[in-house]
């Protein structure tokens, strides 16, 4: 019986995928966050349709998605992209990223948020939704600088907020975990460079063989392996696994002679397991805990525009790009989408005294932002004058 039942939640969550995916094709809501709407719904909050069981499977399937998330965000970081996408991208992407922590993390704390929760908050807030961005430039046929500088900030930019993400996350649970400065600071490194030196090690043969495995199922069956055995592996080592996914896709990345393989295979195969993951996130939330975080979802939101807004003004300005670029861009970088949601999931597994407030007040803010940044994206655009069919009514 028990066989039974997980056969039969498996295939009916697939099956609510599919669901959510034909959806997100003829609605305005994106496939994710209608993902999540199913999984509150069925969930224990509203129809309480899931077994039990399904509680200990969400913190493997989160460690799971944000492997492949990590390993696909690393394969960016090729000296062939970071040198097309040039000075304007790189020195906004990083600004904007930056910018948005410092601006999050130092109000929440003036306000009274603790601090570890408000530099969790901080990271999070720093994820995009590269899928809306490109959904939005395709619709409206846009072309021009401006376009071409936004895309290229989409590409990287999760990358870059998934590594301060970690450094953040490994420096709040040393708030929690020790009490001294030098405590901290050595608990972080620990986390930050046992990562790195990981990812990398595992990188370097991983690359060596991609060039000599054909295509197909063993490519397939060679990184999910890579993948999931890094993700192991930094469990036990208590380092950072998102950290060590990002070093592992950039390593082979600029090393493999065919290092386009693993990363195909990964996306071929990542969906199914996104699934799970978003549905069992969105069982996860409770609706007291949507309620009582209304007001700091609120601060949250509003501190995430001004620093996307600030944070491209600034780095606009040191790479001396146009000054409506800089007013319009942080603007078009406001979607906001799934990586987000991973973020909290992790801060949430590590921090499960948190986990009423950080994955709530993400959850709003993410369908808030879904629903109302793919507009402000194709204002920016029509403003710039880069939209392809589409006249700006200055409304």
């Amino acid at each position: 019986m028990v066989h039974a039942e997980i056969l039969l939640t498996l295939g009916s969550l697939f099956l609510v995928g599919l669901l959510a995916d034909v959806a997100g094709r003829h609605s305005p809501l994106p496939r994710v966050t209608l993902l999540l709407v199913a999984g509150f719904v069925i969930g224990p909050s509203v129809l309480g349709w899931l077994p039990d069981m399904t509680n200990q499977w969400f913190p493997l399937l989160t460690d799971i998605a944000l492997a492949m998330i990590g390993f696909l965000l690393g394969g960016r970081f090729t000296r062939q992209n970071l040198a097309r996408l040039g000075r304007s991208v790189l020195a906004i992407s990083s600004a904007v990223v930056i910018g948005t922590v410092l601006i999050m993390a130092s109000v929440l704390i003036v306000f009274g948020v603790a601090p570890p929760l408000a530099l969790l908050l901080g990271g999070i807030a720093t994820a995009t939704a590269p899928a809306a961005t490109v959904d939005v430039v395709r619709e409206i046929d846009a072309q021009g600088p401006f376009t071409d500088t936004l895309l290229g900030i989409v590409a990287i930019d999760d990358a870059w907020g998934l590594i301060l993400f970690s450094l953040l996350l490994a420096f709040a649970q040393a708030l929690y975990g020790h009490g001294g400065a030098l405590g901290s600071l050595l608990f972080g490194l620990q986390d930050v460079l046992g990562a790195v030196v990981l990812g990398a090690l595992a990188g370097v043969p991983l690359a060596y063989l991609t060039g000599r495995i054909r295509p197909g199922e063993p490519t397939q069956a060679e990184a999910l392996g890579a993948v999931l055995v890094v993700a192991g592996l930094a469990q036990l080592l208590h380092v950072s696994s998102i950290l060590t996914a990002i070093v592992l896709g950039t390593v082979v990345a600029n090393l493999a002679k065919h290092h386009e393989r693993p990363f195909h295979a990964i996306e071929g195969i990542e969906w199914p397991f996104l699934i799970l993951f978003f549905l069992l996130a969105g069982a996860s939330l409770q609706v007291e805990g949507l309620a009582e975080t209304g007001v700091l979802a609120a601060g949250y939101i509003v501190l995430r525009v001004i620093g996307r807004v600030l944070g491209t003004g600034v780095g606009g300005w040191l790479a001396g790009t146009p000054v409506a670029m800089r007013r319009w861009m942080g603007v078009a970088l406001l979607p906001q989408a799934g990586i987000a949601l991973g973020m909290a999931l992790l801060a949430a597994q590590r921090f499960p005294e948190l986990r009423d407030t950080i994955v709530p007040v993400v959850l709003v803010s993410t369908v808030v932002f879904e629903l109302l940044g793919p507009v402000a994206t194709r204002r920016a655009l029509v403003r710039m004058g880069e939209a392809g069919d589409v006249r700006d009514t200055g409304a």
